[in-house]
């Protein structure tokens, strides 16, 4: 068991104490990626956590000791916290947010079918926040959206659920509170303490106390701004990384269908860090995918559309894409003989974690399987019995024979393949002597 105030985990400061709060009470709905990381890491600074999610395996695996999710520090960041009794997870609200200071919602804005995001979620759990919060409070609620959602949602959506269930007086009830995350995947926890930026939108643009406490030991540039800008801060950057790999593959194509190095052009590209900018997401590599790239992309689409704006450049972005995965498909496959058998060396979007949702490896794997390749993938961050919610669904949709797929280090290591291919760091994991005939997808040659 740990101290009453053990150094490694209570990292509150003097900032946090002129705050009022020195330890806050807070409320997580939706434990997936986003959620459960930042309840590790709120729960790491002292804070006592609730997570609300409508799964009865998340909820209780949390409760167990066991990570719903595959993420660097996140296992031995609940392990810690439930030792302190300082995370507990539960399926309904009940009296969560009686003594809480915080609400953070963190549910699934999924694609729809015309590519705007399903607010199903968002809607349901504001109805239930609605209804159980107390509306003779002390101190206001503050409920905080992070979420992506479309601009103009807090204010025609949000408020008036708040205004239907509390009455024209809800503001003395709750403070509503719109500020995007910038977790990537595979290094979520140093993003969350060590974010690009900070993003606060309320309906004045005023700074929001309780915010400013959960962000006191955090140092990063803060924007207080307007609910709008806000939601529209993760639209701007993620369709913006798009368009960098996007073009940056697009130029990889052209590089290998002349015979030159994509690899060295890229060099050439990134050593001018005066205007070409940086070299983040401009490496001629793997396609873009993931959880938020291409539903982000989807969805700037249709608000365009919706409002009469012309973005061709954003409307290609998915078609430059899904071409550079045939393309990559072509460069994996090339020269190999009917039946051939292929190691695929990383499964999920990224290294060291789970995460199957638009993984550009899991669309290879079936372009590979369905030309009648001998397919098996090493990923040792994926368990097919742990998968659960949109990522099981997606991850069997796409390749139902997934659990047959998969082998160990030590099946990986002793068969003799006639080609492996590296689709992310993955492959480091593996000895593989000196096999010849390797293709590493996430960097063009």
């Amino acid at each position: 068991m740990l101290g009453k105030n053990p150094p490694d985990l209570l990292r509150r400061s003097a900032a946090r104490a002129k705050t009022g709060w020195d330890v806050m009470e807070i409320v997580i709905f939706g434990l997936g990626y986003v959620g459960f990381t930042a309840a590790c890491c709120i729960a790491s600074e002292g804070n006592k956590v609730t997570g609300v999610d409508v799964s009865e395996r998340k909820a209780a695996s949390v409760n167990a000791g066991r990570a719903p999710i595959v993420e660097p520090e996140v296992q031995k960041m609940l392990t810690t916290a439930l030792d302190a009794g300082l995370i507990t997870a539960r399926t309904s609200i009940g009296d969560s947010l009686d003594s809480a200071q915080l609400a953070i919602v963190c549910v699934g804005t999924p694609s729809a079918a015309d590519g705007s995001h399903n607010m199903g979620y968002i809607a349901d759990v504001t109805r239930q926040i609605a209804a159980a919060v107390n509306p003779d409070r002390a101190e206001p609620l503050s409920v905080v959206y992070r979420s992506t959602i479309r601009p103009g949602t807090m204010e025609e959506l949000i408020s008036p659920i708040f205004a239907a269930q509390l009455g024209p007086d809800w503001g003395r009830a709750v403070r509503l509170v719109y500020n995007p995350e910038f977790l990537r995947e595979g290094s979520a926890v140093k993003d969350y303490f060590a974010p690009p930026k900070i993003v606060i939108g309320t309906k004045d643009g005023t700074p929001d106390p309780a915010m400013e406490a959960l962000n006191a030991n955090i140092d990063a540039q803060t924007f207080n701004v307007h609910f709008r800008e806000a939601e529209f801060t993760k639209f701007v950057d993620n369709s913006w990384h798009a368009v960098k790999v996007a073009f940056a593959n697009e130029i990889g194509r052209v590089c290998l269908n002349l015979g030159m190095s994509a690899a060295k052009v890229h060099e050439i590209f990134v050593s001018d860090t005066k205007l070409n900018i940086s070299p983040y997401y401009t490496r001629p590599g793997g396609a873009f995918g993931g959880s938020c790239l291409p539903k982000d992309v989807r969805a700037l689409q249709y608000i365009a559309a919706d409002t009469g704006a012309n973005t061709h450049l954003v409307d290609s972005l998915i078609r430059s894409n899904e071409a550079h995965k045939h393309r990559l498909f072509e460069y994996a496959a090339e020269g190999l003989a009917p039946g051939a058998r292929v190691l695929l060396a990383g499964l999920a979007f990224k290294a060291g974690t789970d995460d199957l949702r638009e993984s550009p490896n899991v669309d290879l794997a079936r372009k590979l399987l369905a030309a009648g390749f001998q397919l098996e993938i090493f990923d040792p961050a994926i368990d097919a019995d742990m998968l659960i919610g949109a990522n099981l669904g997606y991850a069997y949709s796409q390749l139902p024979s997934l659990e047959r797929l998969l082998v160990d280090k030590t099946h990986a290591e002793s068969i003799r393949y006639d080609r492996v291919l590296a689709a992310n760091a993955t492959v480091n994991a593996l000895d593989l002597g000196n096999a010849s005939d390797r293709r590493d997808l996430g960097r063009l040659d």
